[in-house]
C-alpha cells in the first residue's frame, strides 16, 4: 500500500511509513502492511538490515483513532481482531533475525513508542520523543510497553513513563542508553546511513544468535502481550475509555470515574 514502502537500498530493507499529514498515525491496514513489510524483509536473503522509519518529520503517533472508527464503526465488535494484527506486528519485528533500526523524528507516541522499543537499536534526531499515552484516554499500553520499558529503563523509570504518559525527549533516551546517538535533523540521514553500513558488514549469523540468546534471556514476552492483550481489552469497553476517547476528540480534560 502507498502508505507503507518497503524498498531495497543495497543490503538493507528499508520500511517508511507515510501518512506524514497525520503523522504516521496507524490504521488497521497500515499495521498489517508494516507486519507483511517486516516478513517479507526477513525472508529476503540479500537483505541484511531492516530500517523502520516514518515520513514528514515524525516516526509514529500511535493509533489514528478518528480514521478507524471512521472505518469501522463497529469497531468495538472487532477489538480483538486489531488487537490479533498489533501484535502480529510486534511479533514480526522482534522475530526477524536481523538488526532492526528505528529512525526517530519527532512524534513515536503510544504504539509509534512500543515499535520503536521493540527494535534492537534506535538513532534519532533531537527532535525525538517517546511517549506512552495511553494513560491519557483511559488505556495501557499495548505494544509490549510493558514489557520492554522496565527493562530497558528500570521499573521505576518505566511506571512513571507509563502512569503519567512522560514524554521522554531525545537527550533524555540517549541518558536512559536506549539510543545509539543523537543528530541535529540535517545530520539523521548520514548518520543513520553510517551505522546501516556498519551492520550490513557485520556478520549476519552472529547477529541473529545474538538477538536470539538476548531475547530469551529477558523472560516471556508472549505472557507480556497476552497481559496487555486481557487488559487492554477490558479497558477499550470501559466507560472510562469511552469518556477518555470524548475528552480527547473534544480537547478537553476528562472525567474519569472508574467505571
Amino acid at each position: 500500500m502507498e502508505e507503507v514502502r518497503l524498498e531495497r537500498v543495497g543490503r538493507s530493507s528499508r520500511i517508511t511509513l507515510s501518512r506524514p499529514e497525520a503523522r504516521n498515525a496507524l490504521t488497521r491496514g497500515v499495521v498489517k502492511a508494516i507486519g507483511q513489510a517486516f516478513v517479507a524483509a526477513a525472508a529476503d536473503e540479500g537483505s541484511r538490515v531492516v530500517v523502520l522509519r516514518g515520513a514528514g518529520g515524525h516516526f509514529c503517533a500511535g493509533a489514528d483513532l478518528k480514521r478507524t472508527f471512521a472505518e469501522d464503526p463497529d469497531l468495538l465488535d472487532n477489538l480483538e481482531g486489531y488487537l490479533d494484527d498489533y501484535h502480529a506486528l510486534v511479533r514480526a519485528i522482534v522475530r526477524c533475525p536481523k538488526p532492526t533500526l528505528a529512525v526517530l523524528e519527532g512524534a513515536a507516541v503510544g504504539f509509534g513508542a512500543d515499535m520503536a522499543l521493540a527494535c534492537d537499536l534506535r538513532i534519532a534526531s533531537d527532535t525525538a520523543y517517546i511517549q506512552e499515552k495511553f494513560v491519557k484516554i483511559g488505556l495501557m499500553p499495548d505494544g509490549g510497553g510493558t514489557f520492554w520499558l522496565p527493562r530497558l529503563i528500570g521499573t521505576a523509570r518505566a511506571m512513571k513513563a507509563m502512569l503519567l504518559a512522560d514524554k521522554l525527549e531525545a537527550d533524555a533516551l540517549d541518558a536512559l542508553g536506549l539510543l545509539v546517538s543523537v543528530h541535529t535533523p540535517d545530520a539523521l540521514d548520514a548518520a543513520a546511513e553510517a551505522l546501516v553500513g556498519e551492520l550490513e558488514a557485520g556478520p549476519p549469523l552472529a547477529y541473529a544468535s545474538i538477538k536470539s540468546a538476548a531475547y530469551a534471556s529477558l523472560g516471556d514476552l508472549e505472557g507480556a502481550l497476552t497481559r496487555e492483550r486481557e487488559g487492554q481489552l477490558r479497558l477499550l469497553r470501559s466507560s472510562d475509555a469511552m469518556e477518555g476517547i470524548a475528552a480527547w476528540a473534544q480537547k478537553r480534560a476528562p472525567d474519569f470515574t472508574g467505571k
